[in-house]
């Protein structure tokens, strides 16, 4: 199913159903609050983690911007100093895109069976998968380890540019954290799909291609879970919503349903 094939109103209602595959995700934990729990221990690791590197990062700002606009240290005070502030601003916009990526890297990681779990959940709810292809524990971390890393390497490739655009005067400050939000999100999404994706004997490859075939649906689900992610707190409290979400993404861009009735589960 493509869904960019249609006229715009269709890729925008697709994009807007992308969007809610996170808010409908949180629907389904917040009715099995044990499961939403079990889902945070990873997050919260993650986050505490993070959060030391952000301080240590926000106080080294001044020295890291002064650093990389050397060039700019003989245009006298006032451009120097522009100059300057809007590396800073250049640096902090590209650590909390790599940031937000490797955050949820990280925490996949640390979470494989809790998030495994949710995943699972909402397969079963929905029908289960047709053809489900087992991989032990360790293969299964192995393949998500080599997908993150290689997603986190693009998100870094991506990000320089970003960066150095960002020097540009009005378009470095509104339309390229426009596009940092869009390239992060769709990253986001092909980074998020891996669990579901894994169950069904698809890879990384398989992954870009499917959701390349549904550009709209998925850039709005990884969007929405980007921008909710720059929210305090937002990537811990929301990080099994997206994995639940991301699941339903799986299901509606490999033609799988999403509108049976949930049938009545276990809470874990």
């Amino acid at each position: 199913m493509n869904v960019d094939a249609g006229k715009p109103l269709g890729a925008a209602k697709r994009f807007l159903l992308g969007a809610g595959l996170l808010g409908r995700g949180l629907g389904i934990l917040l009715r099995r609050p044990k499961l939403l729990l079990l889902g945070w221990v990873p997050a919260v690791i993650a986050g505490a983690l993070y959060a030391t590197a952000l301080f240590f990062l926000i106080d080294f700002l001044p020295e890291l911007s002064d650093a990389v606009t050397w060039f700019a240290d003989d245009w006298g005070e006032t451009w120097g100093d522009l100059v300057q502030v809007l590396a800073g601003a250049g640096l902090l916009g590209v650590a909390v895109v790599i940031g937000v990526l490797s955050f949820t890297a990280v925490t996949l990681l640390i979470g494989d069976p809790f998030y495994e779990r949710i995943s699972e959940l909402v397969e079963e709810q929905y029908g289960g998968v047709p053809d489900e292809v087992e991989t032990g524990f360790w293969q299964s971390l192995g393949r998500s380890l080599t997908d993150s890393l290689r997603l986190i390497g693009l998100s870094i490739l991506v990000g320089i540019p970003l960066f150095l655009l960002g020097f540009l005067p009005v378009v470095g400050q509104t339309v390229i954290p426009v596009l940092g939000g869009a390239v992060g999100g769709w990253l986001l999404a092909v980074e998020l799909t891996g669990v579901p994706f894994q169950r069904r004997g698809r890879r990384l490859r398989h992954r870009r291609e499917v959701l390349k075939q549904n550009k709209a649906m998925a850039l709005g689900f990884g969007v929405a879970v980007f921008c909710c992610f720059l929210i305090p707190l937002g990537a811990i409290l929301l990080m099994p919503a997206a994995i639940a979400g991301a699941t339903l993404l799986s299901r509606e861009v490999l033609g799988h349903p999403t509108t049976v009735p949930p049938r009545i589960t276990s809470a874990v």
